[in-house]
């Protein structure tokens, strides 16, 4: 019995055996995997580190400014909510807030015109690619030379504008100098200048759309408007939902139009934005602190409206009829 005992039993259980060493393969797959873990935890740690140093720093950093009255160079004076305070209470503050959402109006306007050039464009008409190209150029153009080139236009005394309206009959006004047109003249601007953009995208969405579709849906009596509505419209909505999102996030960031075009935020600051009102109160008039805590209410406006956006497009989402 002890015999065959010892036969079945590990030799590290029989008594009085030297405990058994670990086999070399496994030792070298060990170590061969803790090398791995390392190189792993070195590739990881990269965006990781990045992400630390350039989003949670600077947000961390910007959320203790704005509680500071700083010039951007001097010591940080603690003041606590002061400068949101105050912000609720500063008229330029509202005026240019309004004026920001006002200029997103041009973005359906914008949007409709482009979702039309793109079913126009996606016909077999002459020329197509070259017309394509041509709404396509102010998209890659330098905005600062688009702004310049729109500000001749918008001149009250020669521009291109006003002598095109008086040719019907039209005395146009100074665009730039009244605030009732003021507004209105840099939205068709910006609607100028992101037309090819988003056409180019609803071009490449109703080209995806199935041919089946359509012709199915013909041999059944639907007609243009009723195939539009039921199949083209809700095979493009994914990139209408983008071109939303994305042109709501731009248009709160617009600048570069208003200073070339009304450097000092047009008759009665009525075209200044939010990001010009941050610009001049950070760095022309050396308010840093009071900028910060205007650039931090205006990214959680930012984030809301683009949470409210997904929440509705996943409510919301079309389905073909």
């Amino acid at each position: 019995m002890s015999q065959s005992a010892s036969l079945t039993t590990p030799p590290e259980t029989v008594p009085g055996a030297p405990p058994r060493k670990p086999a070399a393969r496994r030792r070298t797959g060990s170590r061969l995997h803790r090398v791995e873990q390392r190189w792993a935890l070195a590739f990881v740690a990269a965006p990781v580190i990045g992400f630390l140093v350039f989003t949670v720093y600077p947000i961390g950093f910007s959320v203790y400014a704005s509680l500071t009255s700083w010039n951007g160079l001097g010591p940080m004076t603690f003041i606590g909510l002061d400068n949101f305070v105050n912000m609720w209470g500063d008229e330029y503050f509202r005026t240019s807030l309004y004026n920001t959402f006002f200029y997103m109006i041009g973005i359906p306007i914008g949007l409709a015109l482009a979702l039309g050039l793109a079913l126009a464009l996606n016909r077999k008409i002459p020329g197509r690619t070259a017309l394509r190209t041509i709404y396509y150029i102010p998209v890659i153009s330098s905005l600062a030379a688009i702004a310049i080139l729109w500000q001749w236009a918008y001149n009250g005394d020669f521009g291109l504008v006003n002598q095109v309206l008086g040719m019907v009959g039209i005395d146009g006004p100074n665009w730039l100098m009244n605030t009732s047109t003021v507004k209105p003249a840099i939205i068709i601007l910006a609607i100028w200048k992101g037309l090819g953009y988003s056409m180019l995208l609803y071009l490449a969405a109703i080209q995806s759309v199935p041919a089946s579709l359509l012709e199915a849906a013909a041999l059944d009596g639907a007609n243009a408007w009723q195939r539009f509505r039921s199949i083209t419209l809700p095979m493009v909505a994914p990139v209408t939902f983008f071109l939303v999102v994305t042109n709501i996030i731009a248009g709160s960031q617009i600048f570069t139009e208003i200073n070339i075009m009304t450097p000092t935020g047009g008759p009665e600051y009525a075209s200044a934005s939010i990001v010009f009102y941050i610009w001049q109160k950070a760095f022309k008039y050396q308010q840093m602190g009071y900028g910060t805590a205007m650039a931090l209410v205006l990214g959680m406006l930012v984030f809301v409206i683009t949470l409210i956006q997904f929440r509705l497009n996943r409510r919301n989402s079309f389905s073909i009829d």
